[in-house]
């Protein structure tokens, strides 16, 4: 049992996305998890509104056992497969987030001073979220995709604008842990 509720190697889960990105190949589909927030509005009658959800969305409907997969999967993972002892964070990348005064979030998944319901009714913990959400919402959707879409099912399928994203990803990625992070939490 050890197997199951240990760390796998991330040459089993390379290969297990290998083998899916083939099968979505093989039968003409691409991966993603932002599509589905498309699919699921146009569901919902936003083609009513904007052109841009206008679409025939039962075609897209097979990539919703994605998600469905990637909520119940989770579900199973920490109910069931879960040795208790939640998520293990590098003790550098603690160390680093107490410098800014950001608390290591014992076992949770999220830090408290970025997530937390008392942070959200602060002015700037909501400014923070909201202007987040905001850019990534507008990301995805400049860049055609997110970052699991590029990342996983673009990049495989060796096509050049994923790439530009991905290595997009990065660069921002790097910018907001090394420079806005640090300005945001700086601790006076």
């Amino acid at each position: 049992m050890e197997f199951i509720f240990g760390t796998w190697h991330w040459s089993i889960s390379g290969f297990l996305i290998g083998i899916t990105m083939l099968v979505l190949t093989y039968f003409g589909k691409t991966f993603g998890m932002s599509s589905n927030l498309r699919t699921l509005c146009s569901m919902a009658g936003a083609g009513k509104f904007s052109d841009f959800f206008k679409f025939d969305w039962r075609e897209q409907k097979w990539s919703l056992a994605v998600v469905a997969g990637a909520i119940v999967g989770g579900f199973l993972a920490y109910q069931f497969l879960s040795n208790g002892s939640g998520v293990q964070i590098n003790p550098d990348t603690i160390a680093q987030l107490e410098v800014l005064g950001i608390e290591a979030p014992n076992g949770k998944l999220l830090p408290d001073a970025i997530f937390s319901i008392e942070t959200l009714q602060t002015p700037k913990g909501f400014a923070i979220l909201l202007i987040g959400g905001l850019l990534i919402g507008f990301g995805t959707r400049y860049a055609g995709g997110c970052t699991s879409g590029h990342a996983i099912s673009g990049l495989s399928n060796l096509q050049l604008p994923s790439l530009v994203a991905v290595i997009g990803f990065f660069i921002g990625g790097l910018l907001m842990a090394h420079f806005l992070l640090p300005i945001l939490f700086k601790t006076t």
